[in-house]
Formats: structure tokens, sequence, C-alpha cells
């Protein structure tokens, strides 16, 4: 009885590139279909790794161990006040590592000359800042100096990164009637964003030109990092004791967690949308290997006359198919991780591509590709060689 021989791989994927070679233009936009799906949804994933790399980093090397201290209202919805003494008090602490404090001087602002009216603050603010308030918090300098024992006692200045933008390259501020000689400028500080648009002064000269009352409105601690629950139990009470209740505490470093949860759910709505790009993508391909069925007829009927089985047929159109959806697969991770170390080198940011999504991301185009085929194999099987020969 006659045996059909068995068709290799190799086979397999010369016939699939027959099928792919004859008609080159519809496999390059079927694949491409394809490889825009597979491309948007590394790159999502890969954008989205580098940002909670890039947090990471940053949270490693600010640290989660800082803590915050600042008044909140009374019983009677007043504004509060944190005792003068609420910093050497919360210094006694024993896993504090550093505790520091700033106040806002209200009612006074900065401004680049003398002739702006009192109104157009521009929203910078005035802090009285202790001298270790900049190490304590992880501010780094852009250029300039820092406060030091001489100057936080004479009209000196330091701008924060927002005000510097908005106040301009300016050799001194007009604070109170007076000028100030601006003597650095920090980078932006992510723990203490407050520290941005304000215009840090010393606590001595505060107090001695601008009437500062000295109670702190901000109390930043560092912890020993496993003890950082503990000391956020007691923080308000030691800096409060008449009143802890009006003190109010919190960790800045959850705001930088809270952003990469964000982070996380954006890209899971990014991942549907690729989802959705890599759908029509493979129903491109069905369309393809139909349209192909319909077209090659007399291919079909000549090779079933010739002694292929209906499973070396029905084989032949799905190897074809997912040989094109690997070629728009693989063109489609190329180009996502070239996305990503793009948008990722812009931003300054690790570039990260998780290796479950290129492995994911062939393994799709695999599945895709089976599924998109099926059809139109099964109905290429299904034709009769007669039949197909007649209609060719």
């Amino acid at each position: 009885m006659y045996e059909p021989s068995r068709l290799r791989l190799s086979d397999l994927a010369r016939l699939g590139g027959y099928g792919l070679r004859s008609r080159p233009l519809r496999a390059v936009l079927s694949a491409l279909g394809i490889a825009i799906g597979i491309a948007a949804m590394t790159a999502v994933v890969g954008i989205s790794a580098s940002s909670r790399a890039h947090l990471d980093r940053e949270l490693a090397r600010l640290g989660t161990n800082l803590l915050t201290v600042s008044p909140g209202t009374t019983m009677l919805g007043e504004p509060a006040a944190l005792p003068d003494e609420s910093v050497s008090m919360i210094k006694r602490i024993g896993p504090v590592l550093s505790a520091t404090a700033t106040g806002v001087l209200a009612e006074v602002h900065a401004y680049r000359t003398d002739r702006i009216p009192a109104a157009q603050s521009g929203g910078l603010s005035v802090l009285a800042a202790r001298l270790d308030v900049r190490e304590t918090v992880g501010a780094e300098l852009d250029h300039g100096a820092w406060l030091n024992a001489a100057t936080d006692r004479y009209p000196a200045a330091v701008l924060g990164a927002t005000a510097a933008e908005r106040l301009g390259d300016v050799p001194a501020v007009h604070i109170g009637g007076r000028w100030w000689t601006v003597v650095g400028v920090l980078r932006k500080v992510p723990l203490a964003p407050e520290l941005d648009s304000a215009v840090l002064i010393g606590w001595p000269a505060a107090t001695a030109y601008l009437g500062f009352d000295g109670h702190p409105t901000t109390v930043y601690t560092r912890s020993v990092e496993s003890r950082v629950e503990a000391v956020r139990a007691v923080l308000a009470a030691t800096a409060n004791p008449a009143a802890p209740g009006e003190a109010m505490v919190s960790k800045p470093s959850e705001a930088l967690t809270a952003r990469r949860a964000a982070n996380a759910t954006f890209t899971a709505l990014l991942l549907g949308l690729g989802a959705v790009a890599l759908l029509v993508g493979g129903i491109g391909v069905a369309n393809t290997m139909v349209i192909s069925v319909l077209e090659r007829r007399g291919e079909i009927g000549l090779r079933r006359s010739l002694g292929a089985t209906r499973g070396q047929v029905r084989i032949q159109f799905v190897a074809e198919s997912l040989l094109l959806s690997l070629i728009g697969g693989a063109a489609g991770v190329l180009l996502g991780c070239l996305v990503t170390g793009t948008y990722a080198t812009t931003q300054r940011w690790p570039t990260v591509v998780p290796p479950w999504v290129l492995v994911g991301g062939v393994g799709a185009t695999v599945v895709i590709g089976a599924i998109a085929g099926l059809y139109p194999a099964i109905r290429a099987a299904r034709l009769a060689p007669t039949e197909a020969l007649a209609a060719s």
C-alpha cells in the first residue's frame, strides 16, 4: 500500500518561505501588523521596567528612612505650631540618626528686583534652614555652595531648583527690603519637593533680619532603616508632647512608591492597547492566509494530484502562517527594545527589558500564527484535487 513520505522541518521551512516570497508586499504588510503589536507590548513593558529601575535606584540612593513632621491644626481648626525644642527632643529618640528643620517665613517672599509689586511673588517661599538640612534630605548642589557657620548669620541665600529657574541667573535676591547674596543653587530634591520652589536662608539670619519666630514648620529625621516604623509611631508625641494630635508625620519615600504603583497601573492599560494591536495583526495574518488559499487553488490541486495528503497541505499553510508571524514577532521585539533604549537614554534611566517579555513576545507570535493559519490550512486541505485544478 502507498505510504506518503513525511515532510522534514527543512521542507516545511522551504514551503513556507516560498509562499511568502511569491507575494512579498502582502507578507511584509501582514508581518508589520504583528511587529507593531509586539513592539508596542515590548516597549510598554520595557519603559515601565526602566522607570521602576530608576525609581528603585533613586530610593536606594535617597533612602527610605526619611520621616517628616509638620504642624497640623488645633481642635478649633486654627494652624498649630511645633515647639522650638522639637528638633532637640526628636534627636533623643534612640534609632534617630539625624534631625533638622526648616521654617516658613509667613508673608515674606523673594524677588528678582526691588521694583516688583509684592503681590507678584511667583509662588516663591522663603525658608529658614538649619545647616544640616542638605545632608539630611539628600539634596545636591547644582553649583555654588551651601550655607555654613559664617554665611547663615548674614544675608546669604541658596535657591531651590525651581526658584532658580523662575528668578534666573541673579547674583542676589530681594527679601524683606534687603538684598541677599545668592551663594548656591540646589538640584531638585525628590524627597523634599517643597525645597525646590523655595529660597533658603540661615536660621540666625532669618531671626535677626526678618523677625523669624523660631518655630520649625517641617522637621526632617533620618532613622535606622529597620526601626523607621517604630520611630514613626512615637514621632508626633515626641515632637509635640503637649498636643501629639496637632503634629503630622509623613514618609516622603511613599510618594515615590505610589508613583511606581501608578506606573504599574498605567502599564497594564497600555498592555491592553498593545494586545489589541496584536489581535489586529493576527487578523491581518489570517486574512492573508485565506486569500493565499483562494489564489493558490491550482497549486493545492497539483500537489494533491502528485500525492500530497490533506495533512501535508494543512501543515504547509500552518507553517507559512507561523513563519510569517515569527518574522513579524522578531522584528517587533527588536523594534520594542530599540524604542525602550532610546526613551530610557533620553530620560537618563537604566535600560531594562525583562527577559520574559522577549520570550513572551516570540511565544505570542507562535500562538497567533498557529491560530491565524489554522482555518485557512483546514480550508486548503479540504479542497479536492479535481475541484482545485478545475478552478485554476
